[in-house]
């Protein structure tokens, strides 16, 4: 069977949970986001990727790749819509990641860096100035801080602990909170970064 999210192909690849409704997750898609914020997305696929290497889902080569081991809609929804913010990298990057966005970006590190080492979690404080992924800041956070008590000290600095780690997730992640739950959450977290999907929806009307 066939399936579309506007007129773009979705191939499901390996079979999905059985709580997966694959029709009303392309029908929820097209309500949330404009065709146009999908003009890089060539093609869906829905399966066992060794490309995603234990991630959930994949932009790359104009294919959005999404495992099919989700267990609700929502998860599948909110990894297609992340993805979608950086499929917009290529077209708008030069315009979201300009020194303003790095400005407010690395302005949330150093508070974060205060916040961790007053808890005593360190690392090298180096790492903090980096915009783009880094492994070892990320498993830092992952693993010696975790998740959880990242949530709880980052409330109202990020606007989820994975923006924190690089300027890419960050506004990927405040791109998902924007269309999956509130524009004024962003807005009031993230000011500049509401300020750039702003842009990008104004640019394509």
């Amino acid at each position: 069977m066939e399936y579309y999210i506007y007129n773009i192909p979705l191939h499901i690849i390996n079979e999905v949970e059985e709580s997966i409704d694959i029709p009303q997750f392309c029908v929820d898609i097209e309500e949330l986001l404009p065709s146009s914020l999908l003009i890089n997305i060539e093609v869906i696929y829905v399966g066992n990727f060794k490309e995603l290497a234990g991630r959930n889902a994949l932009f790359s080569n104009g294919a959005i790749y999404m495992t099919s081991a989700e267990p609700t809609n929502f998860d599948m929804i909110e990894n297609f819509v992340h993805e979608v913010a950086h499929s917009l990298e290529p077209q708008y990057g030069w315009q979201i990641y300009d020194d303003n966005l790095k400005r407010e970006f690395l302005g949330k590190r150093h508070r974060l860096y205060a916040l961790l080492s007053a808890e005593g979690y360190h690392t090298n404080p180096r790492l903090y100035a980096f915009t783009e992924y880094n492994k070892i800041f990320d498993e830092f956070l992952a693993n010696e801080v975790g998740y959880p008590t990242l949530l709880g000290l980052t409330m109202g600095l990020f606007i989820s602990p994975y923006g924190a780690t690089s300027l890419e997730e960050y506004f990927s992640n405040g791109f998902e909170k924007y269309f999956l739950e509130s524009p004024w959450t962003v807005k009031d977290i993230s000011p500049v970064l509401y300020q750039k999907i702003e842009e990008i929806l104004n640019d394509q009307e």
